[in-house]
């Protein structure tokens, strides 16, 4: 008999107040077992908001992935592990790359399979769309900015060169001119 795949399950609780993560584990659990895949460790960030940047228990996962510790990853829901779809696409992106497949129970996301793989491809396609959407409003913004007079930018540095060291604005106006 072969060796089972190798897992690894993720899930978050926002806060500690009334959420368990247990409804999470629970049905990975039972989806690892359906599988006859080996759950080699459970990664839970508990109390943590999915936006936060640093999440321990995701850190250690995606530490772990590198190292390749497992074949795949077990979350419940897309929401629970990714922070933005920008940081999603780029997980995906990073456990594709190394091999690792990832599975989404409640998503019906498993991109182990064709079906998941064009669903990736159409997340990372909305994700460029989102990125290039920011772009133009950001370059809408300094357009408009420009248009009223508004100086954009870092201030000059001034040099010792063009003004004697120690002026300053209010002995030596002259100075600060040229």
């Amino acid at each position: 008999m072969s060796n089972p795949i190798k897992v690894a399950l993720y899930s978050r609780v926002s806060t500690t107040h009334g959420q368990d993560p247990e409804l999470q584990l629970g049905e990975l659990r039972d989806y690892a077992a359906s599988r006859g895949w080996r759950i080699v460790q459970e990664y839970t960030d508990l109390g943590v908001s999915g936006s936060k940047n640093s999440r321990p228990a995701l850190n250690q996962l995606m530490s772990d992935a590198g190292r390749r510790k497992f074949d795949g990853v077990l979350v419940w829901k897309l929401d629970r592990f990714g922070r933005s779809l920008r940081h999603l696409v780029n997980a995906l992106a990073e456990f594709e790359a190394l091999g690792i497949a990832f599975i989404s129970i409640r998503d019906n996301l498993d991109l182990t399979t064709p079906a998941g793989r064009l669903m990736f491809q159409v997340i990372g396609a909305m994700a460029e769309f989102e990125r290039s959407l920011i772009q133009e409003r950001v370059k809408a913004g300094l357009r408009n900015a420009r248009a009223k007079g508004k100086r954009l930018g870092r201030r000059i540095a001034l040099r010792c060169a063009k003004i004697p060291c120690g002026a300053t604005p209010e002995n030596n106006q002259e100075a600060l001119r040229a």
